[in-house]
């Protein structure tokens, strides 16, 4: 498989077609990362409830543990797009080998600490009594997978600062054909299956909530490891790395990411952490809303993901821009991403609305999630815009290396409108899961204009400065 990259120093490249070539694998990408959690969810919620709750009070403490080596994959794209831009590619190569070195060092503890905490993470959460074997389970076989989950993440991330969105893209295809597969033959007992007249019996292992996240691992794990190999290979073209190079950690160059990623790893805690406590409040109002919720959020998520992929997109080519002395190309990708996500997001909001209550029924037949999460959808079809706006603001600080700005604002918004104001409904109004919802759009609402705010002040162009290593001409040996 040839990577397909895109470079802003191309003079024959049209900035719409740029966007448009990085930005759709990004957003085919990310809807099949979230079909992985949405597939199990869904895949599960046929035993009931209690298996709905048990998988999906198990999710953001998973995302907030994933959070420490998803801040890397952002520094890692903003310094290597950057030294894609000046040309610095041995620079950029060693960047990748440091990335294997750091997943690793931190993959095994992460994933030793998962399983530790693995039936204290649903207990914190609020998880009611009949639940808590089963998401203890999750986690466990979950745990697993963190080493290989992070590698994915990170890889991920390397690939998008080369402007390559297509490889990631399809690597995720794979793993969620292999997840669909796998879920159908553990989660399930054996049973009769009829087509075309025809009935014959199915295999299955019968391991409800356990088949799920065993299916998960498994394939995740094959697709980072298939996506660390690509790297080896000739075809990688400018990112390809050797075995015969050094892997020894370069002190200069993981100072480099960490200060960048540092505030990012912050701002991932800090959204993380904010979902944990808003899983947490929702849980006091019982299974069913607990279970809207997170049916309404896995559904929304996949709607905003062509924002999350204009913004990422952003990431890149602000940063290749920037790297390549271009202030007013940067300028004009993050117009222009704004404009297209725009229209996109209008449509997907239009979608979101009309069939809200068809969307939850295709993962639940529980009549009163599918009514409950199907009133949240309608609610969140009104902040799509401006959420996928303030994703491409924060993309484009992000790749300019200005990272402790989305850190601050996302910290004020998340805890400061999102959490306080969910405490507030709930515990001091006594009102339902709607208003909690209302909170969370308000939350979205300011961070857009904080975002805005911040861009308009002009001071990213000059937030990061890409300083190469001095083992960077070590790496040419």
């Amino acid at each position: 498989m040839r990577q397909r990259m895109v470079s802003v120093t191309d003079p024959t490249s049209n900035p719409f077609s740029v966007i448009i070539t990085l930005a759709w694998p990004i957003f085919l990408e990310q809807v099949l990362v979230s079909l992985v959690q949405s597939i199990d969810t869904a895949m599960v919620g046929f035993l009931g409830a209690n298996a709905t709750a048990s998988v999906a009070i198990s999710q953001n403490p998973i995302n907030l543990i994933n959070s420490v080596i998803l801040a890397l994959g952002v520094g890692f794209t903003t310094m290597i797009a950057r030294a894609v831009g000046a040309g610095q590619y041995d620079y950029s190569k060693l960047l990748i080998r440091q990335s294997i070195v750091v997943v690793i060092a931190l993959g095994i503890p992460l994933s030793a600490l998962c399983f530790a905490l693995s039936r204290q993470i649903p207990i914190w959460m609020g998880a009611a009594p009949e639940i808590l074997d089963d998401a203890q389970i999750y986690i466990r076989i979950i745990a697993f997978s963190m080493l290989f989950r992070g590698l994915l993440m990170v890889l991920t991330a390397i690939y998008r600062g080369f402007g390559d969105s297509r490889t990631p893209m399809l690597i995720n295809v794979a793993i969620n054909a292999l997840n669909v597969v796998g879920n159908y033959l553990l989660i399930y007992d054996v049973h009769d299956v009829t087509l075309f007249g025809h009935t014959f019996s199915v295999w299955g292992a019968n391991l409800g909530v356990a088949g799920a996240a065993l299916s998960t691992t498994c394939s995740q794990t094959l697709g980072s490891l298939t996506l660390l190999l690509m790297c080896f290979l000739p075809r990688s073209g400018p990112m390809r790395i050797s075995v015969h190079d050094s892997f020894r950690p370069s002190r200069d160059t993981l100072q480099e990411v960490f200060r960048v990623s540092l505030p990012v790893m912050f701002e991932r805690f800090t959204i993380s952490g904010a979902f944990v406590m808003t899983s947490s409040i929702i849980a006091t109002l019982g299974t069913v809303s607990l279970a809207a919720n997170s049916l309404a959020a896995q559904a929304e998520s996949l709607s905003f993901m062509p924002g999350f992929a204009f913004g990422t997109a952003a990431t890149t080519l602000v940063g290749q821009s920037l790297g390549a002395n271009r202030e007013d190309l940067a300028r004009k990708y993050v117009r222009l991403s704004g404009w297209i996500g725009s229209i996109v997001m209008l449509f997907m909001s239009f979608l979101l609305f009309i069939l809200s209550e068809n969307i939850i029924a295709l993962f639940t037949p529980d009549e009163q999630v599918i009514v409950l999460g199907g009133q949240l959808l309608k609610i969140l079809a009104f902040i799509q815009v401006p959420q996928m706006l303030a994703m491409v603001y924060s993309g484009a600080l992000k790749g300019a290396g200005d990272t402790k700005s989305p850190f601050l604002i996302t910290l004020f918004s998340m805890w400061g409108v999102r959490i306080l104001g969910s405490v507030l409904v709930v515990r001091v109004f006594h009102k339902d899961l709607r208003w909690v919802c209302a909170a969370m759009c308000l939350d979205n609402i300011v961070r857009f204009f904080l975002y805005l705010y911040r861009y308009l002040q002009g001071k990213w162009v000059t937030a990061y400065t890409l300083k190469a290593s001095s083992e960077e001409n070590t790496a040419k040996a």
